[in-house]
Formats: C-alpha cells, structure tokens, sequence
C-alpha cells in the first residue's frame, strides 16, 4: 500500500507480518502458501499460523502506540507473546563482535524478539508505526526528521485525510 522504502534491519520482518492483512479488503496473505513462505510458515500447523496471526495483531497495536494511536482492538500483549522466545547472544571469540540469536529453535516469535532487541539498541524501534488511518493501519518505518509521521502513504491515506478535513470545513 505505501511508497516508503522498507524499515531497516530485523524491522523489516516485523514491518511485512503486520502488512500481511489488508484491513480495508480482509485479505490476509498468511492464508496463501507464498504468504506463509515467506515468515517460514509453509507447511506448518493450523496453530502455528494463528500464533504468527495473534503475534502480528500484537505487534499492529505496539506500532499504533508507537505512533500515539489506541489498538486497534483487544491483543494479546507484545511481552507476553515474546516471553517465551529467549534470546541469546553470541560473541565470536577471534573478533570480539556480538550478535543476538533465538535461543533454541528458531521460530518467527524468536525472530521477531531478535529483531525487537536490536531496534531497541540501534535506536529504530519507535519509528516502526502503525498508520494512523482506521481504515489502514498499515506499518511503516517513519525516517521524517522529528519522527513524527502519521500514515503510510502521504499520497494514499494522507491524501484521504487532509481531503475529508477540507470537505468538513
């Protein structure tokens, strides 16, 4: 639906499971094979992609707030669903670098936590929003200078927006 190039990093994930379901139209591509293939749900139980279904509503709502919004409805809260994906960090010992990993098996509740610590220390975590249109609220990595984006598109939903004010005038 937007025009904005992806969120950076692990955000990226998150960014596409949140725009998996089109609000407007009800259409959620994790009912497709290529939708569920590309967070590695191909061929998993019906469970398991209502989990990615709850996890994704959880992370639309942390995006909404990001953005001042309320949720958009009653979720099940970010913490809770992360809780039980640990994190593990690995240090290479012939270069000192560190990284984050799942600890255990690597599933998309493990890759979503890791991508939520490495947002949180690289400072991206609060510019993945939720759009602020009702109709939408589609995820998008706000890169304005004060952070203060409100809508996926300024073309699309802001365009709707600032065109309903006008007419209400």
């Amino acid at each position: 639906m937007n025009e904005r190039a992806p969120a950076p990093g692990g955000l990226a994930l998150i960014e596409a499971l949140v725009n998996t379901l089109d609000i407007a139209t009800g259409a959620d591509r994790l009912d497709t094979a290529e939708g569920r293939a590309r967070f590695r749900l191909a061929g998993a139980a019906e469970a398991d992609v209502e989990a990615a279904r709850e996890l994704r509503e959880s992370l639309r709502a942390v995006c909404l707030a990001h953005a001042g919004h309320p949720p958009h409805r009653d979720v099940t809260p970010l913490g809770e669903l992360l809780a039980g994906a640990p994190l593990r960090v690995a240090v290479d010992d012939e270069g000192g670098t560190a990284s984050l990993t799942g600890a255990g098996p690597e599933t998309l509740h493990s890759r979503v936590a890791t991508a939520v610590a490495e947002a949180l220390v690289d400072g991206t975590w609060l510019r993945l929003k939720g759009c602020e249109s009702p109709t939408c609220h589609w995820a998008y990595y706000d890169r304005s200078p004060a952070g203060r984006g409100r809508w996926c598109s300024m073309a699309v939903c802001g365009a709707r927006e600032k065109m309903r004010r006008y007419r209400a005038k």
